[in-house]
């Protein structure tokens, strides 16, 4: 992964192969950013004067390359776009640094040494900056062979440029930045990895790995266990596959933690919806489909790395949903962990089967809040898009504190009801409830059945991340092509919240 250190030197002197300066929409063009400032010096008349001959307006995202002709030690100069210029005595919104910083050093994979010359006055800043260049920082070339050399791989070394770089909190926030980044790294390498080398084994296997060294309990239920516990949804939509489900419970306890915290993540390795076969191009990213079992141990490794005083317990149902001869039909009915019976009436809607074995489990522990993240539906793309992803909850308040934390963190995420007039669509005739409802709103009807399998009396809240966990489109900002380790951010800031505070449950 990428390194980043802090520095307070003149970033126009750095021994480094390329120096990132921000430019900024002014109100008669383009202006340089904070931070910018040795380098503008170093250039004879000035660089704000050259940017516009460069084709540098300052929008956000843009990036702009020039030699630096010897003005610079650095031999190329680079010039990113960070939006409009907040008005006097305002700062840059912690993403438009996050995006910048992200956007230039992924436009920069390939070079070994970088130098950021952008706004980063204070601990806040240097936090975004890092944490931009970091997720920026990310290629995956695991299996690329013969094409690997026309794929550069990231940028090895960061240099931030700051005043505050001696400063503690400035060097907490680039450790922080550290462990968030390599968590990210994680979830997108496993969203990224072929279902064939992905199977609910090795996803379990994987697990086991992370937890090595560090202050994670790890448990994984086979499919032996699965069938003597009684998990009818996570065996009813393994039973199609060749490859068997498992269920795996990671625990994090701190000492002095004051809240307990349970994060559910679907794990379907691979979704070709069963007997409801999907049609083959929406086939083409379902390796993505255990996006949310991805950020719930990402989340995990990462709150293991950086200690906060809260209890977290991260379950990730697996399974392969395939179509066989020993694979559901619609009609059946399957008998769920802790009995309610769910009638089957389309085969690929089985996230929330496998997902509610698992509320079940993490509700049986009565923890103070769960959290469930799940690439659960399609008609979450169409409430909301393919960068953002949907929040439903049973409590009002708790909603709108998961948009702040997930605003905060850098996550675009949106709150959605729950609509009880929905339910009734999901009557049986034969079952205690059908795993499909009303066709429309699709995405508020999977939220409704979770909500049935909730413990009595414990807040929960389900992020529908489908569209946000794989971009199929081309890289933005810090934001590669694939997998994208949706929700991980937003997890982690969570239970860094509840253990300070700053969210009450």
């Amino acid at each position: 992964m990428t390194s980043l250190t802090l520095t307070s030197s003149s970033a126009a002197g750095l021994r480094v192969d390329a120096v990132v300066v921000g430019v900024a929409e002014g109100p008669r063009g383009p202006v340089l950013a904070p931070g910018s400032a040795d380098v503008e010096g170093a250039f004879p008349g000035g660089l704000a004067k050259v940017l516009p001959a460069l084709g540098a307006t300052g929008a956000a995202g843009e990036v702009v390359r020039t030699a630096s002709l010897g003005a610079l030690r650095a031999p190329v100069l680079v010039a990113v776009g960070l939006g409009a210029a907040p008005g006097r005595g305002g700062s840059y919104d912690p993403e438009a640094l996050r995006r910048a910083a992200g956007a230039a050093v992924r436009e920069l994979a390939g070079t070994a040494r970088v130098g950021l010359a952008l706004p980063a006055e204070d601990a806040g800043a240097v936090a975004a900056v890092a944490e931009g260049a970091l997720l920026g920082g990310y290629a995956y070339l695991r299996y690329r062979t013969a094409s690997l050399e026309r794929h550069k791989p990231p940028v090895e070394a960061v240099t931030l440029v700051t005043p505050v770089a001696r400063e503690r909190a400035a060097r907490q926030a680039v450790e922080r930045a550290t462990a968030l980044a390599a968590a990210v790294h994680l979830c997108r390498d496993l969203v990224n990895a072929p279902p064939s080398d992905l199977p609910p084994a090795a996803l379990a296997a994987e697990a086991q790995r992370v937890a090595e060294g560090r202050a994670l309990e790890v448990t994984v239920l086979d499919e032996r266990a699965l069938k003597r516990g009684r998990y009818g949804g996570i065996l009813g939509v393994g039973q199609g596959s060749a490859n068997p489900p498992r269920l795996v419970r990671l625990a994090y306890r701190h000492p002095e933690a004051q809240v307990h915290l349970a994060i559910v993540g679907k794990g379907i390795t691979f979704d070709s919806g069963g007997l409801s076969l999907k049609p083959p191009q929406s086939m083409e990213w379902m390796k993505s489909d255990m996006g949310g079992a991805a950020a719930v141990l990402a989340t995990m490794a990462a709150v293991a790395d950086l200690g906060p005083a809260v209890d977290v317990t991260g379950w990730m149902p697996i399974a392969e949903n395939m179509p066989s001869g020993t694979a559901q039909r619609p009609s059946d009915v399957l008998t769920m962990r802790g009995g309610t019976t769910v009638e089957v009436l389309n085969t690929d809607a089985e996230g929330r089967l496998v997902l509610a074995d698992a509320i079940v489990d993490a509700s049986s522990e009565s923890p103070d809040l769960i959290v469930d993240a799940a690439t659960l539906t399609g008609a979450q793309l169409v409430a909301l898009g393919s960068r953002t992803a949907a929040i439903m909850s049973n409590r009002d308040g708790l909603r709108e504190a998961l948009h702040g934390v997930a605003t905060r963190a850098g996550e675009a995420m949106w709150p959605m009801p729950l609509p009880p007039e929905l339910r009734r669509s999901m009557d049986s005739q034969v079952a205690d409830i059908a795993n499909m409802g009303d066709r429309y709103g699709g995405m508020l009807v999977a939220g409704l059945f979770l909500q049935e399998f909730v413990g009595e009396g414990i807040p929960w809240a389900h992020l529908d991340i489908a569209g946000p966990a794989w971009n199929d489109g081309e890289p933005f900002g810090y934001t590669p092509k694939g997998g994208t380790g949706a929700a991980v951010r937003t997890l982690v800031a969570l239970a860094e919240d509840l253990a300070s505070g700053a969210v009450a449950v």
